[in-house]
């Protein structure tokens, strides 16, 4: 069975999401500022790692940890001179 987990942290003042689809099709987006800047395919329960960059000035690289399962997924965003920071699930 297919599921759509929603996660979303403001960052530097960008709007940073994530959508973990699980089950067939198994995937990862993250959307910067409303812009698709990151995809991956899943494969099974293991953690990926998605690289994004930060419209800042300069731009900035960033990346999602994304846990899958084998539960509720679970996301963090590692961005250059911050804590790493969990970001909370977004009811859609």
């Amino acid at each position: 069975m297919t599921r759509r987990h929603h996660f979303h942290l403001d960052h530097a003042g960008h709007s940073v999401s994530v959508t973990v689809q699980t089950g067939h099709g198994a995937a990862v987006v993250v959307l910067v500022d409303g812009k698709e800047t990151g995809y991956v395919k899943l494969s099974g329960d293991r953690p990926v790692t998605v690289a994004v960059e930060l419209p800042t000035d300069p731009p900035s690289q960033a990346v999602v940890r994304v846990t899958p399962g084998p539960d509720a997924p679970h996301c963090v965003l590692e961005a250059p001179g911050a804590e790493p920071q969990v970001m909370p699930p977004r009811a859609y």
